[in-house]
């Protein structure tokens, strides 16, 4: 059956990111901020206010003590929005609701790794493959059992890559049509200058850029995709365009499409990302909401004295939330480099609760329970080591398939090699794993087309291997995906490296 194995992968990814996924029953790592600002904008409309000691009442239930008075955010609505709904749907004070919402994002990210990986290699077994490794990676598992935003991030910017692809595979048909009509009414040795047509019927570009819209809704960091594979469209109609035949393709691609490529993609966009912000722009209490009616002289005068004071309040908080995000330096004990990001020097510990012999259930001398967002090691290895052969394949070949693999790397990897002295986390690189995946994913598609059947079987050994060790390393670290007690000697055996501790 086409669909079963791919089917049976979806399912296998909602039982570990749904299982017991309301241990722990208290708020981990940045739940403190996002949860809390979710519920408060369910209610309020905008982020408000918490008493101290409310992360403690949470544990009990009591999830209504939050005020009016706003509190400063510097991430978008939408991601809040969408936690906000499991809360809702489950009931506020009820752990498994908090987190429901990312959980589905993350199930919903492995189908769509299966989709991609099915509309790049026309292959059911690599797409199960990409998929597989994909539902069983502990990052993407951690990242789908705590409640924050980056999963979200993830799951529109693929969403919007894999309209992107679709529209790469109908961009060329209709340039031939177009090359072949032009043929038919003017002859074959008509050699006129030509820049080709502006293709404007590319309804899967209006839905890329909803996407990216909604990424960009979530946290800032969607830009670097709307901006990259903005580029990359424009890179690939250009080479269409030569494919064809067209004598001025690379000014047609520049000055032609590229043009009606960003009117169909970026206000959409832009659309998308300002209705985000209704809950804030509808109410009058959001931080920042009447600056400029409390402070007159801050309003702005001459040409765009017409824009509207909620305009320019908003304007203002975005100034201000720019600001904080390049000049977070605060130290964290978790932090990592993004250089280190690769190799997975310093993964985030979200949860850890150790107890002695009679504490909480523990039945050993002594217990440990962890969420630690530390990634299968053969997949986030492998996947760095598959991204340096599709790099020197990139140079070596120019395959298109390799480019946007890497585009995936480009949008979602080498932004953040502009702030190494900030503030941040090994978690960021969910939004990149799918890439990686998918260059295991393309390896593993070589090693399967090698014609020599020694070569062939030898190279599907490896792979056999590769696949059991991968699957038995998921099982061995689940327990530090899902929050489970275990013993601490059996905690500190998965510290393979002094920098994980």
């Amino acid at each position: 059956m086409k669909w079963g194995a791919p089917a049976a992968v979806l399912l296998l990814a909602a039982v570990l990111r749904l299982w017991n996924l309301g241990n722990p029953h208290s708020l981990v790592f940045d739940e403190t901020f996002y949860v809390k600002d979710a519920w408060t904008l369910w209610n309020n409309g905008y982020e408000s206010t918490w008493p101290v000691g409310s992360d403690d009442k949470f544990k009990e239930g009591i999830t209504s003590e939050f005020g009016t008075d706003p509190s400063y955010v510097v991430h978008p609505q939408l991601g809040k929005w969408l936690i906000g709904a499991g809360m809702a749907l489950f009931g506020s004070g009820n752990s498994f609701g908090w987190r429901f919402g990312v959980a589905v994002a993350g199930i919903l990210i492995v189908l769509l790794v299966m989709l991609i990986a099915q509309k790049l290699f026309h292959n059911t077994t690599l797409t199960v493959v990409a998929g597989g490794l994909m539902a069983i990676d502990g990052h993407a598992i951690t990242l789908s059992r705590v409640s924050l935003l980056d999963n979200f991030v993830t799951l529109f910017t693929l969403t919007g890559v894999y309209f992107v692809l679709i529209d790469r595979g109908q961009n060329l048909p209709r340039l031939m049509a177009w090359m072949r009509r032009r043929r038919a009414q003017l002859g074959e040795d008509h050699e006129g200058p030509t820049w080709g047509p502006t293709l404007w019927n590319r309804p899967y570009l209006i839905l890329a850029g909803l996407a990216f819209g909604l990424a960009c809704s979530v946290k800032w960091s969607g830009l670097y995709f709307i901006a990259a594979f903005g580029i990359y469209v424009v890179v690939m109609d250009a080479l269409d365009r030569r494919r064809v035949g067209l004598p001025f393709w690379i000014s047609a691609a520049l000055l032609k499409q590229a043009p009606a490529t960003f009117l169909l993609m970026v206000p959409i966009a832009v659309v998308t990302y300002i209705s985000s912000w209704a809950g804030w722009i509808l109410t009058s209490g959001g931080y920042y909401r009447n600056l400029v009616t409390e402070e007159s002289g801050l309003r702005w005068s001459g040409p765009l004295s017409w824009v509207p004071d909620w305009a320019q309040s908003l304007w203002a908080y975005h100034v201000s939330a720019y600001q904080f995000h390049v000049g977070l330096v605060t130290p964290h004990s978790y932090q990592a480099n993004p250089l280190t990001w690769l190799i997975m020097w310093r993964p985030t510990s979200m949860f850890y609760e150790g107890v002695n012999n009679g504490e909480a259930g523990c039945t050993f001398d002594s217990c440990a329970s962890a969420i630690t967002a530390i990634a299968n090691p053969l997949i986030w290895w492998g996947g760095t080591a598959a991204l340096g052969y599709l790099a020197y394949r990139l140079v070596r070949y120019r395959e298109w398939k390799v480019g946007f693999i890497l585009m995936g790397i480009v949008a979602g990897y080498v932004p953040w090699l502009m702030y190494l002295n900030r503030t941040v986390f090994q978690f960021y690189g969910i939004v990149y794993e799918p890439y990686m995946i998918l260059a295991i994913t393309f390896v593993v598609g070589l090693i399967l087309a090698i014609k020599d059947d020694y070569k062939r079987s030898t190279g599907i050994a490896v792979l056999t291997v590769f696949g059991i060790l991968t699957v038995l390393l998921s099982i061995f670290f689940y327990p530090l995906w899902s929050g489970m007690q275990i013993s601490y000697w059996y905690w500190h055996l998965h510290m393979w490296m002094q920098s994980w501790v």
